[in-house]
């Protein structure tokens, strides 16, 4: 005879549970700090973690103005885009971006060490970054009695 009561349950789209994090980058190194983030908004620290369904939970990430970057790259790393167009060519400086934007930092990173399939974006719109202590989700981290 067979025991069906050791059978592995299968996890659903409804069953999922989304949880929220709250991470504070202020004094932390950007790549190592990321790590931790992605892993939570993809839902690879979840028991019933599978790779074919978004399981993720939500993340505000606060003081972006306050990530630290390793070895020279404050002086040397620059994000390129191109249009596509002649002289479409645009150059920004990350020590350029941490003074006007310094959340965009956070989210280019984020989206660089997310896989690239089809849960992508709907990971990406569960990312909240703040630049300072400062945001509009705080009802979301109460204390629960």
């Amino acid at each position: 005879m067979t025991d069906f009561t050791k059978q592995t349950k299968s996890i659903s789209e409804k069953s999922i549970k989304r949880d929220w994090y709250l991470v504070d980058v202020k004094g932390k190194i950007l790549g190592r700090v990321i790590r931790d983030v992605v892993n939570h908004l993809t839902g690879k620290n979840k028991v019933n973690y599978v790779s074919y369904l978004d399981s993720g939970d939500n993340v505000v990430v606060i003081n972006a103005s306050g990530v630290k970057l390793s070895g020279k790259k404050m002086e040397t790393k620059i994000y390129t885009n191109y249009s596509g167009y002649p002289s479409g060519l645009r150059t920004v400086s990350i020590q350029k971006l941490f003074q006007t934007r310094p959340q965009e930092i956070i989210t280019h990173a984020v989206s660089g060490m997310l896989p690239k399939n089809k849960h992508r974006d709907k990971r990406m719109a569960r990312l909240f970054v703040f630049p300072s202590d400062k945001h509009s989700y705080t009802d979301k981290f109460k204390v629960k009695s």
